[in-house]
């Protein structure tokens, strides 16, 4: 007997000290990258969004993967096509950690609807104060000054 799962998950991450490197022009090309990325791995793409200093990412994977390999995959993946294709004006990296939800069939339409509307969304709230309402959503445990520890400015 086959194996039938549906796993999905809600990813986010943030470029290097939050840098803002990740402009108009180039998030369609990123998201389709990694949309392309996902499928590559069996995968499915639900939904890719953003602004110009973090992602958002809703995928289904199969159980096969783990989904911390499928994260490493994705962010290393994605900074070497970056950096090989020159599409920042300096060296791209992502941040060291990521975020990682799991998400119910019934909320799928409306995370996707949230991940749309990132460019509004964040005229109202930080990539930082966003990134803990959603660890507090999920009872995840944390200090803030150790979210984006080892990424500090200076």
């Amino acid at each position: 007997m086959g194996a039938y799962t549906k796993l999905s998950y809600h990813l986010v991450f943030g470029t290097k000290f939050r840098q803002p490197v990740i402009d108009a022009d180039l998030r369609p090309r990123l998201y389709d990258y990694i949309g392309g990325t996902i499928r590559s791995m069996d995968g499915r793409i639900e939904e890719v969004g953003g602004v110009e200093d973090h992602v958002h990412i809703l995928t289904a994977i199969p159980p096969t993967l783990a989904l911390s390999n499928v994260v490493r995959d994705l962010k290393a993946n994605s900074s070497k096509w970056i950096n090989d294709n020159g599409l920042t004006p300096t060296r791209f990296e992502w941040q060291t950690g990521y975020a990682a939800f799991t998400v119910s069939f019934s909320q799928l339409g409306m995370l996707r609807q949230y991940i749309r509307g990132q460019e509004e969304h964040h005229r109202k709230q930080t990539f930082e104060d966003e990134y803990a309402a959603f660890l507090d959503r999920h009872g995840i445990s944390y200090e803030r000054k150790h979210l984006f520890e080892g990424e500090n400015y200076g």
